[in-house]
């Protein structure tokens, strides 16, 4: 399967979007010395590697601790404003900071939130955790 092409230019009249990171997110190959973590946890180093390259325009990248998803590896959340749907994405490593920049600066180029399935690289398509209806939801969803 090929990978999507690259993001669409974000509209200037936008709200920006929000990318969090949990950073207390640990995988089972972090071990703990006396109650002490002998390295920095991966959602830490993953946060750390994003905030090392360029933000995607009208991007903020926060820390967040534990977006309760710690079975699934580190996780990120993607919202922007009330009028666009939310994500969870997991299953994710200090190693893919790339690919989770990519996905997030396809949100933000997405008024609805909705980025379109064959644009999102495989991992998003894959490790969706969660998607969350924006805030002003219509009174009546449409049928499916």
């Amino acid at each position: 399967m090929t990978e999507p092409t690259a993001p669409k230019p974000i509209p200037a009249d936008l709200p920006p979007a929000e990318l969090l990171v949990c950073v207390t997110c640990k995988s089972a190959s972090v071990d703990t010395e006396g109650g002490v973590e002998a390295e920095t946890r991966p959602g830490a180093q993953l946060l750390a590697a994003m905030r090392a390259q360029p933000a995607p325009a009208g991007l903020r990248i926060r820390a967040v601790e534990c977006l309760s998803n710690c079975t699934r590896g580190c996780t990120v959340a993607l919202r922007g404003g009330g009028d666009r749907w939310s994500y969870v994405y997991g299953n994710l490593t200090p190693a893919q900071a790339e690919l989770v920049l990519d996905g997030a600066a396809r949100y933000q180029a997405a008024a609805d939130g909705l980025v379109p399935w064959r644009e999102r690289s495989e991992h998003f398509r894959k490790n969706c955790i969660a998607r969350i209806p924006p805030l002003t939801l219509p009174e009546e969803a449409p049928h499916v």
